[in-house]
C-alpha cells in the first residue's frame, strides 16, 4: 500500500473525521442520519454514490483519530475501493499514518492462500506540502519501524532462533550502515556469561549476543538500548502449563523492539550514538537442562540461586546488563523485557511498566509516550520487597520469596546488576502485556505490537 502527501487528488472515496457535536452541521447530515450514523468513536459510515467514509471521533486528539483511522482503514481494506484520501494538517497527520499503517498491518507469511485487498494508494491531501514533510517521513520511518518489530515477533520459534536472530542483526546492520558484533557460546563464555548460557543450556541452537551500533558525527548523546531476546521460553524444568506456552515466540520482543529502535534512530539520522545489546536465548527442556536449586555465578560474579527456570529473562539481562555497561559509557541505559505476568496484572494488558530510580527519567518517558500514542505507567520500587530476593546459599535468588509485586521484584533484580554510578541514568520497561495480543485495540491488530519504539524513538527526538 503505497501513501503519498498531495495538495490536491480524486481518489475513489474520501474519509472524514466527525466529531457527534458537528453532525448535525455535516453537508450529509440528513442521509448520514438516515443511514443511522451518530458519529460515536469507531463506528463508520459508507457514502458510497457520495464516495464518502464517514468515521466518528469522540474528539480530535491524535489517540481518538488514531484508533478511528485504525478501524477505517481496515474497512477500506475489505471493500473494492482502490485508493482513498485523507486531509491532513500538523495536528492530526502522525496520528492518521499511524493509523493507516498500524491499523492495516498484516503478518501473512504462514498463510497458503492470502487475500489480497484491492486498496493499493492511500493520499494526504494538505494546501502546504513543504510544511509537512518531514513530519510526514518522519511518521513513515516511525511507523514502518514498529511494523518491522511486528514482523519479528511474529515469526515462528522454528524460523527464528538465536543463530537467525543474529543473522537478522547482521542484515539491518548492512542495510542501515551500523556496526555489528556477535558473540557465540565460545565468546560468552570467554566473557563469563555463565548466568545467561545456563539458560540456553538445553536448547540445540547456540546462544548469540548481539551488539549494533549507531554513530553519527558528534553525537550529543550515547544510549545504550538492552532487550530480552527469548526467541521461545518453555519454563524450562519449571515447566509452563501448555496453555502459557502458546504465544512464547512473543518472548523475544524486547530484543525486537531495541533492532526496531535502532532502526528508525538510523532512518531518522539523530544525531545519538546508539548500542543495542540483545541477549538471545531458547529456553528449552532436556538432560542438559539448568535446575531449580542452581547456583549460577553471573558475569558480575554474584550468585544466584535458581528457584524458578521460568524466571529466565531477567538471568539473562543480568549478564547483558553487565556486558553493556563495561563496553559502553552512556549517558542513559534503557532495557526493554517480556519480563512479567504479574505487570499485566499491575497495569493490564495495554499499558507498560516503568521501573528505576530517577523520577526525572520516568516523567520524560510519561511525556514522550502520550505524544507517541503509547502507554506507560510507573511501579515504584522500595526496600521492603527488596529484601524478598534474599537467598539462605547465594547472593540473591532470582525470583521473590512471595507472589507479591512481581513486576517489582523483578525489576529490583535488575537493579542489584546496575553500578552505582549508572542507577540514575537506567530504566526498567517491561512490555509483558503492551508487547502481544490476540484481541485488536487501538491501531494494535493480532500478534505483536512493537511495543516500545513509538515512544523511544519520540523520547530520541525530544534529546
Amino acid at each position: 500500500m503505497n501513501i503519498d502527501l498531495i495538495s490536491e487528488i480524486k481518489s475513489d472515496v474520501k474519509v472524514e473525521f466527525i466529531q457527534e457535536s458537528e453532525l448535525k452541521e455535516h453537508k450529509r447530515y440528513k442521509i448520514l442520519k438516515k443511514a443511522g450514523f451518530e458519529a460515536k468513536q469507531e463506528t463508520l459510515c459508507f457514502l458510497h454514490e457520495k464516495k464518502i467514509l464517514a468515521c466518528g471521533i469522540e474528539d480530535a486528539t491524535p489517540d481518538s483519530i488514531r484508533s478511528s483511522c485504525s478501524n477505517a482503514i481496515k474497512s477500506l481494506k475489505s471493500s473494492n475501493y482502490k485508493s482513498a484520501s485523507f486531509d491532513v494538517n500538523a495536528e492530526n497527520i502522525q496520528a492518521i499514518i499511524e493509523g493507516v499503517i498500524l491499523g492495516g498491518y498484516e503478518f501473512n507469511d504462514y498463510k497458503s492462500k492470502p487475500e489480497k485487498s484491492k486498496l493499493k494508494n492511500i493520499y494526504l491531501t494538505c494546501k502546504n506540502i513543504s510544511k509537512l514533510q518531514k513530519q510526514f517521513e518522519e511518521a513513515i520511518i516511525i511507523a514502518e519501524a514498529t511494523c518491522y518489530t511486528r514482523d519479528i515477533v511474529n515469526t515462528t520459534p522454528e524460523d527464528l532462533n538465536p543463530p537467525s536472530f543474529a543473522d537478522l542483526a547482521k542484515k539491518l546492520a548492512k542495510e542501515n550502515s551500523l556496526e555489528c558484533v556477535i558473540l557465540g557460546e565460545k565468546e560468552l563464555r570467554k566473557e563469563k556469561m555463565e548466568s545467561m548460557l545456563a539458560v540456553g543450556r538445553a536448547s540445540r541452537h547456540d546462544s548469540k549476543l548481539i551488539h549494533l551500533t549507531y554513530k553519527p558525527k558528534n553525537p550529543k548523546k550515547v544510549i545504550s538500548l538492552i532487550g530480552k531476546g527469548l526467541t521461545y521460553d518453555s519454563g524450562g524444568l519449571s515447566l509452563k502449563p501448555a496453555a502459557s506456552m502458546v504465544t512464547m515466540k512473543m518472548d523475544k520482543a524486547g530484543g525486537c523492539a531495541v533492532l526496531g529502535m535502532i532502526k528508525a534512530a538510523s532512518e531518522l539520522k539523530l544525531d545519538i550514538e546508539i548500542h543495542a545489546f540483545v541477549g538471545a536465548v531458547e529456553n528449552m527442556i532436556g538432560g542438559d537442562a539448568y535446575k531449580p536449586d542452581d547456583v549460577l555465578v553471573t558475569r558480575s560474579g554474584k550468585t544466584v540461586e535458581v528457584r524458578n527456570t521460568d524466571a529466565e529473562g531477567r538471568l539473562v539481562l543480568c549478564d547483558v546488563l553487565d556486558y553493556a555497561q563495561e563496553k559502553v559509557n552512556a549517558d542513559y541505559m534503557f532495557d526493554f523485557a517480556t519480563l512479567t505476568g504479574a505487570c499485566m496484572v499491575a497495569l493490564g494488558q495495554y499499558t507498560t511498566g516503568v521501573m528505576g530510580h530517577s523520577n526525572k527519567l520516568k516523567d520524560d518517558f510519561d511525556k514522550a509516550a502520550n505524544s507517541s500514542g503509547e502507554l506507560v505507567g510507573s511501579l515504584p520500587f522500595n526496600k521492603h520487597l527488596k529484601k524478598l530476593l534474599k537467598s539462605g546459599i547465594a547472593d540473591i535468588s532470582n525470583v521473590s520469596s512471595k507472589p507479591f509485586g512481581g513486576a517489582i521484584t523483578a525489576g529490583l533484580f535488575l537493579d542489584n546488576f546496575i553500578k552505582e554510578e549508572n542507577k540514575e541514568k537506567w530504566l526498567h520497561f517491561d512490555i509483558a502485556g503492551s508487547a502481544y495480543t490476540e484481541t485488536p485495540w487501538d491501531c494494535n491488530v493480532y500478534g505483536g505490537t512493537g511495543a516500545g519504539v513509538r515512544f523511544m524513538s519520540q523520547f530520541l527526538r525530544n534529546i
